[in-house]
């Protein structure tokens, strides 16, 4: 199904947008503005790399693994869940190639959770301070799904380090009616919670996250110029916030067709054209696959195994 929303919507946006103009805007794009959002890509996954290995600090120093097979094992993880079906397919590969490497599965999964829900969070947060700063660049309806955003990341917030809240959570999971879901639920949160005694770590963590975001708007406007789009950096920080929200829906694959709308619905509303908005689209996409080919390079040379790592 979700192959099907990706593959109508993709063509239907396609299709209003004209081809012909979409192939003319993207054949003449500037090499050198297109270079350096190639570089910028290369900082923001070391940076990613790195947050998850900070996240890795509840793990008991004789079970946490290497430098060498953390790292291997994010960049393999990244490259595959390109294949995936979701959003979280990468998440997943990662998780279980951790706790393949004697991490306990509650904590595996948990870093992964808290990777997740961190960078959402600095979504969320650099979306809602560029609305505060320029109220006046944010296209109609941006503003509600961000704040509305920041009151769920706050919820999580109150998960970790709210002791009533993680009471009236266990219970909750006590009233599972199967028990292996009810113990591995409840091992979940007991590790999530352990979270709350790494307080500079999470800061670090949640610092890290912003600085992607930040690199990823810059990508995403350094695209715009080699487009020849005149909108301001100003303004991509307002709307590249919502439309990567929008790109982890799970309703289509990796983001394709949403994303394509979501550059069209943010930036038409700046008085960009269609074809300009789904050429930044399609580049904007491309360039997070040049970002996971590292992880490939690894896959060919060793694959997933304990041994490859």
């Amino acid at each position: 199904m979700r192959i099907t929303v990706a593959l109508v919507l993709l063509m239907w946006l396609l299709w209003i947008s004209h081809p012909a103009r979409i192939w003319h805007v993207a054949s003449s794009a500037r090499a050198v503005p297109l270079a350096i959002a190639i570089g910028l890509t290369l900082f923001d996954r070391a940076l990613m790399a790195w947050r998850w290995l900070t996240l890795l600090a509840p793990v008991p120093a004789d079970a946490r693994p290497s430098l060498r097979r953390v790292m291997r094992i994010f960049f393999i993880s990244t490259f595959m869940g390109t294949f995936l079906p979701a959003s979280v397919g990468g998440d997943l590969v990662r998780a279980y190639a951790l706790s393949a490497e004697r991490v306990p599965p509650a904590l595996s999964v948990a870093s992964v959770a808290m990777d997740r829900a961190l960078g959402v969070m600095s979504i969320l947060l650099l979306g809602v301070l560029s609305v505060s700063v320029a109220p006046d660049r944010a296209p109609p309806g941006v503003a509600p799904v961000l704040w509305l955003g920041a009151v769920g990341c706050a919820a999580l917030g109150l998960v970790v380090f709210s002791g009533w809240a993680a009471v009236w959570l266990g219970g909750i999971v006590e009233r599972l009616p199967w028990s292996g879901p009810r113990r591995m639920a409840a091992r979940l949160l007991e590790a999530v919670r352990e979270y709350r005694h790494h307080h500079t770590a999470l800061s670090a963590v949640l610092t890290a996250s912003a600085g992607v975001q930040v690199l990823r708007v810059l990508q995403a406007y350094f695209l715009g110029i080699s487009l020849g789009i005149a909108t301001p950096v100003s303004a991509y920080f307002i709307v590249i916030p919502l439309i990567l929200l929008i790109m982890l829906l799970p309703i289509s694959v990796n983001g394709i067709g949403t994303s394509q709308a979501a550059f069209i619905w943010c930036f038409g509303a700046m008085g960009v054209g269609r074809p300009e908005a789904f050429a930044l689209s399609v580049l904007f996409v491309a360039l997070g696959v040049v970002g996971n080919l590292p992880g490939g390079l690894l896959y060919a040379t060793g694959g997933l195994t304990r041994q490859g790592i």
